[in-house]
């Protein structure tokens, strides 16, 4: 199955918010070390993912936003 960049960033959003949950209530050492390494390893590949991924625009840096374009008009 393959899995979009954004299904990746999501993915390790939550993993990265859980090792926060799981610090402030206090969960025993190695657990949130063992997550926060996960974490991090996902960090690692969302880069990858992002930067590797076949991703295709009409858009320009003079198309200034895609919400507010100042640029051309299509």
């Amino acid at each position: 199955m393959k899995f979009s960049a954004m299904g990746i960033v999501a993915f390790t959003t939550l993993v990265l918010v859980t090792v926060t949950i799981m610090a402030s209530m206090n969960f025993p050492f190695n657990w949130v070390f063992y997550v926060t390494i996960f974490g991090q390893a996902m960090v690692v590949y969302m880069v990858y993912r992002v930067l590797t991924d076949n991703y295709q625009t009409s858009k320009t840096f003079e198309d200034f936003y895609e919400d507010h374009p100042i640029g051309r008009q299509d």
